[in-house]
């Protein structure tokens, strides 16, 4: 889950109107079928000068690329660094195909969309940016794809990655609950809250919880070629830490953003400038 406080965001911000036009141009949302699963995205061209160096953004939990990428203004910002930017919705979120079982979530199979999505635009390398969930499956694609992945940011993603399969049950149990009213325990209700306002559909979010709970080892980890850059709200307490994850990793660094919790720092201005630094140390 992103958003952008302890409140679920709007759906359209003032933030978005800049790309909002272009979704009739290059931009628009558009659909492939990843070995038989629709998945919906955005392909936006640079601004300017094309640095002909492409990067793939992945979303978290019950989000979609909008909310995470768009709305945040993260599209605007790396096409007017001469970035092509892909953004894709995964597996029952969003736009792309909602599916039922568990066993259809596993993030070697939503890291396979990735791969399949970079395959169709003819993308033979990219820099990879998760957030949260979506940083779990950018790590399985560095892993299975290594050859794929430029570089590797992930955000809203420390040593949990290691440490945690991911989000607990009790989560797919709040899609699950006849109405938010009926949760009492406060991530349960976040959660639900975040699922209900974006409208998702809370029993495909459900299955995706009970089947995405994979973690890598410490050594998996280490195998991750790429150089990566770890970025971690220093108050999230959903990511775990990522000067621990870095320490594991052959080109690993840690970016703390100061002050901002698991939901405030996916538009944080740190935030950008780390990565915007980071992508210009590693072309």
């Amino acid at each position: 889950m992103t958003g952008t406080g302890a409140n679920p965001p709007p759906l359209f911000s003032p933030g978005e109107s800049a790309y909002a036009g272009r979704l009739e141009g290059p931009g628009m949302l558009r659909q492939f079928s990843s070995q038989g699963v629709e998945i919906a995205f955005i392909d936006v061209p640079s601004e300017g000068r094309d640095r002909t160096e492409p990067i793939l953004l992945i979303h978290g939990f019950a989000s979609n690329h909008r909310i995470n990428w768009v709305n945040p203004r993260w599209v605007e910002t790396l096409t007017r660094a001469g970035r092509r930017v892909v953004a894709f919705d995964n597996r029952g979120h969003g736009a792309s195909q909602k599916l039922y079982a568990p066993s259809e979530y596993h993030s070697e199979l939503m890291a396979g969309d990735a791969a399949n999505l970079l395959a169709f635009l003819g993308i033979e390398r990219a820099d990879v940016m998760g957030y949260s969930m979506g940083a779990r499956i950018a790590s399985f694609l560095a892993l299975a794809r290594p050859g794929l992945v430029r570089s590797l940011i992930l955000g809203g993603l420390g040593d949990r990655l290691v440490h945690s399969a991911g989000l607990p049950e009790g989560i797919a149990e709040a899609m699950e609950a006849p109405s938010l009213d009926s949760l009492s325990d406060p991530t349960q209700r976040m959660f639900r809250a975040f699922a209900d306002q974006t409208k998702s559909d809370r029993a495909a979010l459900a299955a995706c919880i009970r089947g995405s709970r994979q973690s890598l080892t410490p050594a998996a980890v280490g195998r991750i070629a790429a150089p990566t850059l770890i970025a971690v709200g220093t108050r999230d307490a959903v990511a775990g830490d990522p000067h621990k994850l870095a320490a594991m990793m052959r080109q690993g660094e840690a970016l703390d953003i100061l002050g901002r919790d698991h939901n405030l720092a996916v538009g944080d201005r740190i935030y950008k400038e780390g990565v915007l630094a980071f992508l210009e140390r590693h072309p």
